[in-house]
């Protein structure tokens, strides 16, 4: 008594599903990863880490010469408008024109640079082409840029901030 039984097709037998599946779903995954990685733009990463560490210690001897001048500038919100006063322990300095850079925490497309011209009333002003609101890295230099203010502050302040060379911007 042989009976046979119909067999059903590959595609119909439970364990060949079962053993394809993962291997499937790994090359589908590495696939679309393929894609997101050649098509997005890595901005985290750098090719040159010596020149980067060059860099890095120049910003720190630019840090220490605003240390060692003392310097303290008072920023005050107008609308758009940026008023700055900058002394050193010496008294109020002479430069011509200053730079801010203002740096997004998170979006760089955010970035921006305002540069203050020097005033007949020995402050300088600064304006903005937009609002700015939120938190904000600042960077302020000089003509020569040997010197810089940096830190983090909430953008605009209403009562204005006060950047130290000795510390975190109050306001």
């Amino acid at each position: 008594m042989t009976e046979q039984a119909p067999i059903a097709p590959w595609y119909r037998q439970p364990w060949f599903w079962f053993l394809t599946i993962f291997p499937l779903a790994a090359i589908i995954w590495c696939i679309f990863m393929i894609i997101i990685a050649t098509n997005l733009e890595d901005t985290m990463v750098t090719d040159d880490y010596s020149k980067e560490g060059r860099g890095i210690n120049m910003e720190i001897a630019r840090d220490k010469k605003a240390k060692d001048l003392g310097m303290v500038a008072e920023m005050r919100f107008n609308d758009r408008t940026i008023a700055l006063t900058l002394s050193t322990d010496q008294g109020p300095t002479d430069f011509p024109y200053l730079i801010l850079n203002l740096f997004h925490p998170t979006l760089a497309d955010r970035d921006r640079t305002i540069q203050f011209q020097k005033t007949d009333t020995g402050e300088y002003r600064g304006q903005m082409l937009e609002d700015i609101d939120g938190r904000w890295y600042y960077d302020l230099r000089g003509p020569e840029n040997r010197w810089r203010l940096k830190g983090e502050a909430w953008l605009p302040a209403e009562n204005g901030i006060t950047v130290s060379s000795e510390g975190a911007a109050k306001g």
